[in-house]
């Protein structure tokens, strides 16, 4: 008795909880849609006491009373505010509760007090201020940066003129230097050919002469020597004509010991 009493008593159990999740309660003014396995159901119900499925099918309670809204809209396109709004919201609800028709929209214009009109036209105007101020130092930013590039541009040219007008310097010089190089190098071989082919000359000429100096060279050179530098005297009255400033003559034989070799008698 006692397990029969336990079973029933689960059974009891499961049957009101499934109970409880089959009622459910719909609100006045909202229309009940339901969802099996995922799926949005054609069945609807109005306001009061269901069943469904318990476990299986769930529902949702979408409002289908007109809601008032209060919406603060300052616009120059009021007339078109109604359908825009009401397009809007039954794409929504086409996507999320199919089947659920948006019959009307009334947005209304509000009265607003003046204290906040003017509030709102005088945040308007420092917004537009502030925008505009912004804009200014951008341009102003701007304009700075444009000539900072533009300075920078001339400075590189600049700079790069003067290192092209240095490279050109430097070129000059090396060009210059390698000239000078090449002039002296020309100058030393010169110097160099002349001094070699002088000291060529020189002994040459001292090995002739080294050759030409013999014995019987030597002599014929001495007898040119005093051809050169001798006189020549004909006749048979040689010894009387060295005579002395006193008069008195001078022997013959002492007379031909001065002339010596140098005088030719051609008797």
């Amino acid at each position: 008795m006692a397990q029969w009493g336990a079973i029933f008593s689960i059974i009891a159990a499961l049957g009101g909880a499934a109970l409880l999740a089959s009622v459910h309660k719909i609100d006045e003014g909202h229309t009940g849609v339901y969802y099996r396995g995922g799926a949005l159901l054609t069945t609807t119900s109005g306001p009061g006491f269901h069943l469904m499925l318990p476990f299986i099918t769930t529902y949702k309670s979408v409002q289908v009373s007109p809601v008032k809204t209060v919406v603060f809209i300052i616009s120059c396109q009021q007339d078109q505010i109604d359908e825009n709004l009401k397009l809007t919201l039954q794409e929504d609800l086409t996507s999320m509760a199919p089947g659920l028709i948006i019959q009307a929209v009334r947005v209304t214009k509000p009265n607003i007090p003046e204290s906040i009109r003017r509030n709102y036209e005088l945040m308007e105007s420092e917004k537009t201020k502030l925008l505009i101020s912004q804009q200014t130092q951008k341009v102003v930013e701007k304009e700075a940066e444009t000539e900072r590039i533009k300075a920078v541009i001339e400075a590189e040219k600049v700079a790069q003129v003067a290192e092209i007008k240095f490279g050109q310097k430097v070129m000059e010089k090396e060009t210059e230097k390698k000239i000078s190089e090449i002039e002296d190098s020309a100058f030393l071989a010169r110097q160099r050919a002349k001094a070699d082919a002088e000291f060529y000359t020189a002994q040459r000429t001292a090995e002739a002469n080294k050759v030409k100096l013999t014995p019987e060279y030597l002599e014929l050179m001495k007898y040119k020597a005093i051809a050169a530098n001798s006189k020549i005297y004909f006749g048979n009255d040689i010894p009387h004509m060295f005579v002395d400033s006193a008069g008195s003559s001078i022997k013959a034989s002492a007379a031909m010991d001065i002339v010596g070799e140098q005088i030719l008698d051609l008797d």
